[in-house]
């Protein structure tokens, strides 16, 4: 269960935090916001009811067992943030464990999300591509830099006479685009993104559950994680309501001049979820002249860094941390120097725990004391039950920053017209 704690906003000077009184006011919008919202159907909340979609992606797994090494993601922005995002969480910290008997190795999981010719050159020779098994992700279908990154690893395989049924599997619209035609007439396996899914809000679709499970996640358990926040968002009351009353603080704040929102876990297994948010946040509502404008940090290692402007610089920043409670076992720092003074701090009963731990309260603390509103969401642990309910809940709040903020959440304009003039250049030069 996540737990919103906005207790340090009514410390702080009434210019630049809020009131309880100030947060509970915006609770009359609820049902008016939810209904705007449920109206728009963004599917979002309603895939993860789809047990089609986890029995499809469970049978491709089970066939695709023991047959590879290497699972690489093609995609960039929505359709391979989630997927970094869960990589980070789950499988690059794994500690290698001999296997169990009859145990089959799970692949590694890659995402190539640029097309930087050094990075995919890279890969291309590191990879074994008899072993190695290719998701294209593009909702459309014509995303320009995914499709060049599938011709060139499709070329590789053919190269090496791979059949490529066997090698590629997509994720695209039901009917429409590229892809889809290509995956008709190659037989190539293909999983789709719902019409009315938009690829930033497409964490909890077959963009990124498919990878996931491939590579030895419990996708079941995200799922679950995210049902349980799904039924906070349809609460009516704001106590009850953790999405919306994270937005409303967010919109209160930016009306205050905090147009900022920096978002700083104290884990190392969320680094990529700042990436993911970063995305959802900045490409939903950044329109018509209005939006947040999401940072990036990392505790305690931006405490080094970023923390002095933060606390020092301009007051338009909201600070919001993200605080495990249970990271990890005990792991505690021994202290072989009991002669030196300077080292008194730390003795045989800290822990890393207690010191993280100790570190973000510090953090928090000097920011209250300087004025600069600081909210906590603290989770249980990092698992993939937890993973859901955050997905879900920056989903979902994000969705009433729409309605607060009286913006389509659920468009990128501005994205699209890049794409365009891109193309146009592009055809221009090859002309």
């Amino acid at each position: 269960m996540i737990h919103l704690d906005d207790e340090n906003l009514g410390k702080i000077d009434k210019n630049h935090g809020l009131s309880t009184d100030e947060i509970l006011e915006q609770g009359k919008l609820i049902k008016e916001y939810l209904h705007k919202i449920h109206s728009k159907n963004p599917g979002f909340y309603d895939v993860i009811d789809d047990n089609t979609l986890i029995k499809a992606i469970n049978i491709f797994a089970k066939k695709a067992e023991g047959k590879f090494t290497d699972v690489v993601v093609l995609g960039i922005g929505g359709s391979s943030l989630g997927t970094a995002c869960l990589k980070q969480c789950f499988k690059k910290f794994a500690i290698e464990r001999p296997l169990k008997e009859g145990e089959i190795k799970t692949p590694e999981l890659h995402v190539i999300s640029n097309i930087d010719p050094v990075l995919i050159k890279k890969f291309a020779s590191i990879l074994d591509l008899p072993k190695t098994l290719f998701i294209v992700v593009s909702k459309s279908g014509t995303t320009s830099e995914t499709m060049a990154q599938y011709l060139y690893f499709r070329q590789k395989c053919k190269e090496k006479k791979l059949t490529i049924k066997n090698h590629f599997a997509f994720v695209t619209d039901k009917e429409e685009g590229l892809l889809r035609t290509i995956a008709t007439k190659d037989s190539i396996p293909a999983f789709e993104i719902p019409k009315n899914i938009g690829g930033r809000f497409s964490v909890l679709t077959s963009a990124a559950l498919l990878p996931a499970k491939l590579c030895g996640i419990d996708i079941q358990k995200i799922i679950a994680g995210a049902k349980k926040m799904k039924d906070e968002f349809e609460k009516t009351e704001i106590a009850e309501n953790t999405p919306f009353r994270f937005a409303a603080i967010q919109y209160l704040l930016s009306q205050k001049g905090k147009n900022i929102n920096v978002l700083m876990p104290y884990s190392q297994q969320l680094d990529r979820l700042t990436d993911w948010y970063t995305q959802l946040l900045a490409e939903s509502i950044g329109k018509q002249g209005k939006g947040l404008t999401p940072l990036k940090a990392l505790g305690v290692e931006d405490q080094h860094s970023q923390i002095q402007l933060y606390n020092d610089g301009p007051n338009d920043k909201l600070i919001i941390f993200i605080e495990a409670e249970e990271l990890t076992d005990p792991l505690v720092i021994p202290n072989p120097h009991t002669d030196i003074p300077a080292f008194d701090i730390i003795n045989k009963k800290v822990t890393f725990n207690k010191l993280i731990t100790i570190e973000k309260k510090g953090t928090e603390m000097a920011l209250t004391e300087n004025n600069r509103p600081n909210i906590t969401l603290k989770i249980n642990n990092i698992s993939e039950e937890t993973l859901g309910e955050l997905f879900l809940l920056f989903e979902a709040s994000v969705a009433f920053l729409g309605e607060f903020f009286d913006v389509y959440a659920f468009d990128q304009p501005a994205v699209e017209l890049g794409k365009k003039f891109s193309k146009e250049l592009l055809l221009k030069e090859y002309s």
